[in-house]
């Protein structure tokens, strides 16, 4: 067996493990406590206890593993130093639905594995969102398990576990599916997707042709927050007064949360994925789209900046050197840059 196919293996059961503790939770939701991280933004048992899950079970297959994710255990440790143990408890009930042995000591380790900046440009290593949308997750919506192994500056496996989403597109996106679906992809290999459990088969995607005539279908997160929706407004505004519609009109937004959106572009359901900055000087995480953008890329669709730069992920935890994602087939990407040179001549559209 490959070194790649054992990353890529490990990987798979280390997302559909962590998506199984999730549909846990997000079922009992009114048993457990949210918090609010200092930036307002929120984390959940499942958050943390998922990151425990991926962390374990790619150490277990793989052995000594460097990772950078979006959790750490810093808060779990701080309630348990002022005698509050109900959340760490929850996090840890949680976790030993698949990690029987576990014990509080082992779990809070687990999920500092994830916390440090990614090591020096040489040395690979893994990169974990436990669970991007976590509003949507809070919702009992979409959200994802986005896990990728990056060697450089390039992103080189990624799986994008969505354990609400059907792989049948003639589902709701706004229902839960009992399966969920799972994506999973190499830099040098087509894209496999299955549904979000441990004894799924995975098939080879096949991304239908954009249809020109059914118009351009972008996604849009529920939540408004996370892009600058007036600067995507005034760009598909700009497409359908320019471009014909049997040319690529603008049809209504698909809206669903989190890296699902790279997955609802890659396989066919939408036409772009666009993230504009909602403030001069905002950065990306590297969490928030590795995974997704290799799903996307090696289905065929292009994944730049709002520059049309391509991603580079040799900045540490974040994309420093780029702004905003434009996400879409070449022909719909086209389109799009020439909307947002025609908005800005000379300049990249900000937030």
């Amino acid at each position: 067996m490959s070194v790649q196919t054992d990353k890529l293996e490990a990987a798979h059961r280390a997302v559909v493990t962590a998506a199984h503790v999730t549909r846990l939770v997000q079922r009992r939701l009114d048993d457990f406590r949210s918090l609010l991280k200092p930036d307002d933004s929120p984390v959940s048992v499942a958050d943390f206890a998922a990151q425990a899950v991926v962390a374990h079970c790619l150490r277990e297959r793989l052995g000594p593993i460097a990772m950078v994710g979006e959790e750490s255990a810093g808060e779990l440790q701080a309630m348990l130093a002022a005698g509050d143990s109900a959340v760490p408890n929850q996090v840890l009930d949680a976790v030993r639905t698949v990690w029987p042995n576990a014990s509080m000591d082992t779990m809070l380790e687990a999920i500092d594995v994830g916390k440090d900046e990614p090591p020096d440009a040489t040395a690979p290593y893994w990169t974990l969102d436990p669970i991007d949308g976590t509003k949507g997750f809070l919702r009992g919506q979409q959200y994802a398990i986005s896990l990728a192994w990056i060697e450089g500056a390039q992103v080189t496996i990624g799986a994008l576990g969505c354990p609400n989403m059907a792989l049948d597109q003639a589902q709701p996106l706004d229902k839960v599916d009992a399966a969920g679906s799972i994506y999973m992809a190499t830099v040098d290999g087509p894209v496999l997707e299955g549904a979000c459990a441990p004894d799924s088969q995975l098939h080879t995607m096949r991304r239908p042709a954009h249809n020109p005539a059914a118009g351009i279908c972008t996604t849009a997160s529920v939540e408004k927050g996370h892009s600058n929706q007036g600067a995507t407004a005034q760009v598909l505004a700009w497409i359908a007064q320019h471009v014909p519609p049997e040319h690529g009109g603008v049809a209504d937004p698909v809206r669903i949360d989190s890296q699902a959106k790279y997955a609802v572009v890659a396989r066919g359901q939408a036409d772009a994925y666009l993230r504009f900055p909602v403030k001069k000087g905002y950065v990306e995480k590297i969490w928030d789209h590795a995974a997704g953008a290799i799903v996307a890329l090696r289905a065929g669709v292009r994944v730049t900046d709002v520059d049309g730069a391509e991603l580079d992920f040799s900045c540490g935890s974040t994309l420093a050197r780029n702004r905003g994602i434009v996400c879409a087939p070449p022909e719909v990407h086209e389109r799009i840059m020439e909307a947002i040179a025609a908005l800005r001549p000379g300049q990249p559209v900000s937030g």
